[in-house]
């Protein structure tokens, strides 16, 4: 990828360039944090065998290795230097920079490689910390960037608190609190406001009362069932691995949701979570492109919620990290909820947002035929209750001034909102059946993540005029797109670090020209099949 500038400009918060052209290297105890596993194995292969006899009160050396011992001792000697030297090269030859628009990480002394991203496209940035890091007061930083489906960049790892200040700088400078390359302080981490917390309790009622409890217990009772009427005993052994693989997917998700903590400030979103392994992610609104608010039926018991969402830059990863990298809120009440949206989307483009969101979170429609009841949901059409006999009533849409609302399903609720300027692209599918029955479905695309939002079964003449005024309210919502500077129409909810704002990025931008070309749906197709 060409440069454009020739100069090199160096960030504030970090060290000033030196001979080298600014570049600058990790950690000396990094490779000894990555590969440690390594180190681990080499001990392992050499003093298994000692070990075992020490622990039998045997002679700590084999009598019969007494002629051998020498030799293989230098041969662990020479296999530990190796890899010793294997990691000092590895320290040597990593080295980071931030300047010109970009970071950069160069790695390798046998085969080189160097990964860049543009500060301009940085989505988010994460600061990771995996146990034996955070022993050595180490973090490592991860820069999301726009289509991609893994970390662009990674610099594993940095002293805690210089990784907080690199984050604060490029933060800072994507907020619109600091600009231009002649800033030279340096930039403290931006004061955030906490607006809540999930108790450990609560986190573990929600595992005990999730989906996979559930179908745990729907496999016990048929293997219970099965082996009364087979009389094989044998079957609860097969049960064996399948207990040890839930109790590891328990774990994963107490590990990652314990300590969940959502705060606001002048760069974005701050959450922060983990047991062991702690993160702390830094999401700005405005890279959010779809919310989909989830409630298992257990959890209507408590009223208990979990919100998902699609990064920009975060693309779909089925790990467990992925899963709660795209978490932004494990589980929480209406109120959490309520609030968590209000963040991502200050502005709800109706009179009454509690009541709208409300009636999409828990609301039924009336027995009618698909007009919009007295909450402005428009659901399926009565003709249609057949293809969803449960949950016609509750598909429906709703169109704010400022994001469109999707709710769905009657025993697992579900609420999708997709701020306008979001919407990339349309679709119109109507099947077999759904054209029998007059219906038809609209799939609305944002960035690659967990949430699909999807019109289901709506009328025909319904789909079709939501088709062509959700493309003309995303082509409008372009034009009037503001500065990402978000905390400015959040701030009564965060006087304290609003106030931390200067004047000049407080101040709104000026609207699109009209005049000027505007980007239009990438897409916009009906598929009939």
């Amino acid at each position: 990828m060409s440069l454009e500038n020739n100069a090199t400009e160096s960030l504030p918060g970090k060290p000033e360039p030196k001979g080298d052209g600014g570049w600058n290297r990790v950690h000396p105890a990094s490779p000894f944090v990555r590969g440690w596993v390594a180190l681990a194995a080499v001990g392992f292969f050499f003093g298994r065998d000692a070990f075992e006899r020490m622990l039998q009160g045997r002679d700590f050396l084999d009598p019969n290795l007494s002629g051998r011992v020498p030799w293989l001792l230098a041969g662990g000697a020479v296999v530990l230097l190796l890899t010793v030297g294997g990691f000092i090269l590895s320290w040597y030859f990593t080295r980071y920079q931030v300047a010109e628009g970009y970071v950069r990480v160069n790695t390798g002394f046998l085969f080189k490689q160097q990964r860049q991203a543009r500060l301009d496209r940085v989505q988010a940035i994460d600061i990771v910390q995996p146990l034996l890091a955070r022993i050595f007061g180490l973090a490592e930083l991860k820069f999301e960037v726009a289509d991609a489906g893994e970390s662009a960049v990674r610099l594993a790892y940095l002293p805690l608190d210089q990784a907080k200040q690199l984050r604060a700088t490029i933060l800072a400078r994507a907020a619109g609190v600091v600009s231009g390359p002649e800033t030279t302080e340096e930039i403290p981490e931006a004061p955030e406001h906490v607006v809540l917390s999930v108790p450990p309790s609560r986190l573990i009622g929600s595992l005990l009362l999730s989906e996979q409890t559930i179908g745990i217990l729907a496999g016990a009772a048929v293997v219970v069932v099965v082996s009364v009427f087979t009389q094989n005993q044998t079957l609860f052994l097969a049960l064996i691995p399948g207990i040890l693989g839930i109790g590891a997917a328990y774990w994963n998700s107490f590990n990652k949701g314990y300590n969940f903590t959502a705060a606001i400030s002048p760069d974005g979103i701050r959450l922060r979570y983990g047991l062991l392994d702690t993160q702390a992610q830094t999401l700005p609104p405005g890279r959010i492109q779809a919310l989909m608010v989830t409630q298992p039926p257990l959890w209507r018991i408590f009223g208990w919620y979990r919100i998902h969402v699609n990064v920009a830059g975060y693309g779909v990863s089925g790990s467990t990290e992925g899963a709660a990298r795209t978490m932004l809120l494990p589980v929480g009440m209406k109120s959490d909820v309520l609030r968590m949206m209000s963040l991502v989307l200050p502005d709800p483009g109706v009179e009454d947002p509690e009541r709208v969101f409300t009636a999409g979170l828990d609301g039924l429609g009336p027995a009618g035929a698909g007009s919009a009841p007295g909450d402005g949901f428009i659901t399926t059409p009565r003709r249609a209750r057949l293809l969803a006999p449960l949950g016609w009533r509750r598909n429906g849409f709703f169109a704010t001034k400022t994001a469109l609302l999707i709710r769905s399903g009657r025993w697992w609720h579900t609420l999708v909102m997709v701020p306008h300027q979001r919407t990339q692209s349309m679709a119109l599918h109507q099947g077999p059946w759904a054209r029998r029955f007059g219906v038809a479905d609209l799939v609305l695309h944002t960035t690659a993540g967990p949430v699909s939002p999807r019109v289901f079964q709506a009328g025909v003449e319904q789909a079709v005029d939501l088709f062509d005024q959700q493309a003309a309210r995303a082509r409008a919502a372009r034009k009037r797109q503001t500065s990402e500077q978000w905390l400015a129409q959040v701030a009564p909810q965060a006087p304290e670090v609003a106030a931390t704002i200067p004047a000049q990025a407080a101040q709104p931008q000026q609207l699109a020209d009209p005049t000027q070309p505007q980007t239009s749906p990438q897409q916009e197709d009906r598929h009939d099949g």
